[in-house]
């Protein structure tokens, strides 16, 4: 005779069905260990910049150091915690993170990083074509232009490795293997967009709502291919041709391209251009960015099956429903 047995008697508010700890309280661990490993990170990546540097820590905190030492905490943080959590709670290997090396990895990062410039320019065309922002031919030489353009891809190439790692790493994916990739992307935009609102003239509203709405891009970019390649392609590229190429302020900081191959004439108005925030603070980005996130998740670019068959076994393993939690 078959026993029955109430929903609350057979729900488990802490383990799934497959004898894991839910995706919430994966969620939760993530952030407190997170939060704890790259506040130590960050001292020491500091200590040892002042060592190799023989500079101060108050000479650090005015120059690029201080970006390199805060993307490096967080590249360091979220990539061992995002580790490790899965494979202690999901059984998972280092791959599913999204980052190793696999059959079309260079192809997604060679489209993302061709898509994240072309996006960027359709928001400089739109801007220019209503009046709004004016170029001209950066008076400095060829060298510092050159210098400007190498040194600063490398600085992008880095905050967005670590930016992605984080937003669009373990948070996003272990709600997404819990099929709550919904979720995930929500509670990865918003914090993604609330942490650039502290930046130097930011535009209420605008800033808000098209950093939320790049964190949705890059979302779906990542769902697109279950890996970070395209993500990270779609990012850099994105910040190196506004500030390196079109001399645009980046979510308001100027300092990482001081000799850009062109200077950028605000005209306004700032609801259009994003005024001294850049034009990540206008409605030409806002229009940018929803053209281009329609286009990756409609258009068949990419090399998904290749991208999801090293993560097959990983997903296999883990696809328990977790809608109730």
């Amino acid at each position: 005779m078959l026993e029955c047995r109430s929903p609350m008697e057979t729900y488990n508010f802490f383990i799934n069905e497959e004898g894991h700890l839910r995706s919430g309280w994966r969620l939760a661990i993530f952030i407190v260990a997170f939060l704890i490993c790259t506040q130590l990170s960050h001292v020491l990546l500091l200590a040892s910049l002042t060592v190799v540097l023989d500079r101060s820590i108050s000479d650090l905190a005015n120059s690029i150091w201080s970006l390199v030492a805060g993307h490096g905490s967080i590249l360091i943080s979220a990539t061992l915690v995002g580790w490790a959590l899965g494979r202690l709670l999901e059984e998972l290997p280092f791959r599913a993170l999204g980052c190793s090396r696999h059959p079309g990895w260079l192809k997604n990062l060679a489209i993302g990083s061709a898509l994240g410039a072309a996006s960027l320019f359709l928001a400089a065309i739109l801007a220019t074509a209503a009046r709004g922002i004016h170029f001209r031919i950066d008076p400095a030489g060829a060298g510092s232009i050159s210098q400007t353009l190498a040194g600063s891809a490398l600085l992008f190439l880095f905050g967005a490795a670590a930016e992605e790692i984080l937003f669009r790493g373990y948070p996003l994916q272990t709600l997404t293997r819990a099929r709550l990739a919904w979720l995930g992307v929500f509670l990865t935009s918003v914090p993604f967009a609330a942490v650039h609102l502290n930046n130097p003239n930011a535009v209420p509203g605008f800033t808000f709502v098209n950093t939320a709405l790049a964190g949705v891009w890059l979302a779906v970019a990542y769902l697109r291919t279950r890996s970070l390649w395209l993500p990270l392609g779609l990012h850099w590229a994105w910040n190196w041709t506004q500030a390196s190429l079109l001399g645009l302020p980046v979510s308001g900081i100027q300092r990482i391209a001081p000799a850009p191959l062109l200077q950028a004439i605000n005209a306004g108005p700032d609801w259009l251009t994003g005024g001294s925030y850049g034009i990540e603070g206008g409605a030409a980005c806002t229009v940018a960015l929803l053209v281009s996130t329609l286009l990756i998740w409609r258009v068949k670019l990419f090399s998904t099956a290749d991208v999801r068959s090293e993560q097959a076994r990983t997903e296999v393993l883990y696809s328990s429903d977790e809608a109730r939690s």
